[in-house]
């Protein structure tokens, strides 16, 4: 069994991902989203004859973790500061027309939601970019503009939070008087709409999950277009395996994974692949016991027919 190494982000369902997706010996492959590098490192391990080309839009992440694998496994590692979806553009640039397999991991890094205004337990300014150099839309901008209508569906959407109106119609009627610039000052305003459920005075809660959460995640999804991005990667990828290869997604919300489910099942039908996982994989109980955050993973792996 292979574990990670990187203190950047815990990499969920490793063993099973790189398993999944090993082909022959002497393979290529792209990890579209590199993070702390544990899915690649992995490969580079399990197959001391593969290469791996490693992408991600965050530049802290392949600052603080390539030149490691570099060093490790020189030129078998090779690495690009680019987004999944503008991968047909990076292969186009270095001339690579099929691969082997390619491993793409939707989640946040523990790393970012500890800043860049994504999560509601530090107060940080309300930004939610991935990368500040792909985008200039910010969540504080969104929710300066945006009338309520706009927010109620993209809360309704994105977050499938079930108080969506209720929470949009505050923020037009607050954000005159108090600007929405925060972490605390949203999660503070939506906690007021949707306070905590408390079964009688003095109990604990009946859920450990935080009123915000929900509306965090769907703006974070918009401010990023994560989904418009997975689909573009979806659709592309099938194109570029080789005969055996394989296609390896995990993801974190329903959103993700049925984009990933549809797309899999479009592409059976097609008969441009072949789905290897009929139900997603999950987290095993000891994993779970090591990373809670690998609790809603799931990873769905399809093929290119030989």
């Amino acid at each position: 069994m292979i574990t990670p190494t990187s203190t950047y982000h815990k990499t969920v369902l490793l063993n099973e991902t790189v398993q999944g997706v090993l082909g022959k010996p002497g393979g290529f492959y792209i990890d579209v989203t590199f993070g702390g590098g544990g899915h690649t490192r992995a490969l580079l391990l399990a197959d001391p004859t593969c290469k791996v080309l490693a992408l991600d839009w965050d530049k802290k992440a392949i600052e603080i973790n390539a030149q490691p694998l570099v060093e490790e496994f020189g030129a078998r590692f090779m690495w690009r500061w680019a987004n999944f979806a503008d991968l047909f553009m990076v292969l186009k640039r270095e001339k690579i027309s099929q691969v082997d397999g390619v491993i793409a991991d939707f989640g946040t890094s523990q790393t970012q939601l500890k800043g860049a205004g994504f999560s509601f337990s530090t107060d940080t300014h309300l930004d939610m970019r991935m990368s500040k150099n792909f985008g200039t839309l910010t969540a504080a901008k969104l929710l300066e503009k945006a009338e309520a209508k706009e927010l109620s569906h993209i809360f309704k959407t994105y977050g499938e939070e079930v108080h969506a109106w209720k929470i949009a119609k505050a923020i037009v009627e607050t954000r005159d008087e108090t600007p929405i610039t925060t972490t605390k000052i949203l999660a503070d305003l939506v906690t007021s709409v949707v306070p905590r459920k408390f079964p009688r005075p003095g109990a604990p809660s009946r859920t450990k999950t935080h009123p915000a959460t929900k509306v965090f995640q769907a703006l974070r999804i918009v401010v990023n277009r994560e989904l418009d991005h997975i689909d573009t990667l979806l659709k592309f990828v099938p194109k570029i395996l080789a005969p055996g290869g394989k296609f390896a997604c995990i993801s974190f919300h329903s959103l993700e994974d049925r984009l990933v489910k549809q797309a899999f099942k479009r592409d059976a039908d097609l008969q441009k692949l072949v789905i290897i996982t009929p139900k997603p994989v999950t987290a095993t109980d000891e994993e779970l016991a090591q990373n809670a955050s690998a609790r809603s993973a799931k990873l769905r792996i399809a093929a290119r027919p030989e």
